[in-house]
């Protein structure tokens, strides 16, 4: 009997505690971080989502492609880092060709051939960034150097001067984070919304 007694009142303590923790863990705690973000980070903690009149149109964290429907690049916009993902959020991850590999080799020589002519350019200024792919495959920054070198061909497709584009460009370059980690970088959506707003165009 004394063990009946025992076991239950073990069998009671356990089941109060998980009550009480799931209460704690699984409700307060999340809410309160919840509520904790939505206070001190809006931005970050939905998404850090990039609005145009008022609808989402991309994060600021994933890259996305201007492309049209045959997947033919868009003229008239910047373009993105090359993706082994296709930009799908839900397939993140790089080709894990390693550098010796022929089907990677073929693939950076196919791009340098494409943008050299796509922005008439000779294939020896292309930056590195427009000819990789990066680990995630949705990487939303390009290098100042790719985003400056596809300014003539956006200018001339928008009926803009090239000065007036490059200071664009200018304006949305990014730093080094803390000054020294990493390189100069552009955001290409937010890069081609800019360009949108100053010509009136819609994408």
């Amino acid at each position: 009997m004394s063990n009946i007694r025992t076991t239950a009142r073990t069998a009671g303590v356990a089941i109060r505690a998980v009550l009480v923790m799931t209460v704690l863990l699984g409700l307060a705690f999340p809410l309160a971080i919840t509520g904790i973000g939505q206070v001190a980070f809006p931005t970050q903690a939905n998404g850090s989502l990039i609005r145009s009149d008022g609808s989402p149109v991309g994060s600021a964290l994933l890259g996305q492609s201007f492309s049209d429907k045959d997947a033919k690049p868009l003229p008239q916009y910047f373009q993105s880092r090359p993706s082994a993902s296709a930009y799908d959020a839900a397939a993140s991850g790089g080709s894990n060709l390693g550098p010796s590999n022929a089907d990677l080799i073929a693939a950076i020589e196919k791009r340098r051939t494409d943008i050299a002519e796509f922005e008439g350019v000779d294939p020896a200024v292309i930056p590195a960034d427009a000819l990789t792919a990066s680990a995630s495959g949705l990487d939303p920054q390009i290098s100042s150097a790719y985003a400056l070198l596809q300014v003539p061909r956006v200018a001339a497709e928008r009926g803009m001067s090239e000065d007036d584009v490059r200071a664009i460009v200018e304006s949305h370059i990014q730093g080094p984070d803390l000054g020294f980690l990493g390189e100069e970088r552009v955001n290409v959506l937010q890069l081609n919304l800019s360009l949108d707003a100053a010509t009136g165009t819609r994408g």
